[in-house]
């Protein structure tokens, strides 16, 4: 479940925009925001490498003491992360301040455990239609990720959000019969059985072709 160990620290950002932004990803640290509580919001930035740790962590579903300029210690969570498309490093974090209880709904991961019967014993193949459940429940109670076991899966199956098992005091925030996973033939097996020719059924002679094959042999 969600703690509140993990500790970042965040400086006030004096200017905003793209120049600035560009500068202070130039030297090693992301810009940002923080809101929430009814405060404004506070453009902020940090250290990348501390950020990508704290990621790398787990610290993406966790709660955060963030100090502020040295002084305030919030209780917050990340919200968002932006990454470049192509370097994939982290170019910009917005940050929400939560109380340790406070109900919130949030993105969670979606993890397959085990193998499904229908593709280990079938040849079908597993489609994980959506990478990430959206939850409601208090802010120390998320775990960083939703497993679901798989292996009794066959060809044909499929799992909605409301077969997840969720842990204590979460509840789902999407639609219940919103398809997650799905085991399926193979395409191989599929266009091997569309291109088979179709085998003719045998001809089965008529009662009048029986009576004309019996007088012409007579």
């Amino acid at each position: 479940m969600a703690t509140t160990n993990h500790s970042l620290a965040v400086t006030t950002r004096a200017k905003t925009g793209t120049t600035a932004s560009h500068a202070i990803r130039h030297g090693g640290k992301v810009p940002g925001v923080i809101f929430g509580h009814g405060s404004s919001p506070v453009a902020i930035e940090l250290d990348a490498r501390a950020l990508d740790e704290l990621l790398h962590a787990g610290g993406k579903t966790a709660l955060l003491n963030v100090s502020l300029d040295g002084g305030k210690t919030d209780t917050a969570m990340i919200r968002d992360v932006q990454r470049d498309p192509i370097s994939r490093r982290v170019i910009h974090a917005d940050f929400q301040r939560v109380g340790a209880t406070e109900e919130i709904s949030t993105s969670l991961p979606l993890v397959t455990v085990g193998i499904a019967d229908g593709v280990k014993n079938n040849g079908g193949v597993m489609d994980v239609v959506l990478h990430a459940v959206t939850v409601l429940g208090p802010a120390n109670a998320l775990p960083e990720q939703i497993e679901h076991d798989v292996t009794a899966l066959a060809v044909g199956d499929h799992v909605t959000a409301g077969d997840l098992k969720l842990p204590p005091k979460l509840k789902l925030d999407m639609d219940a019969h919103t398809i997650l996973i799905s085991v399926e033939a193979s395409k191989t097996e599929a266009e091997a059985a569309e291109a088979a020719p179709a085998v003719p059924d045998a001809e089965v002679p008529t009662v009048d072709e029986t009576t004309a094959a019996a007088e012409s042999g007579s």
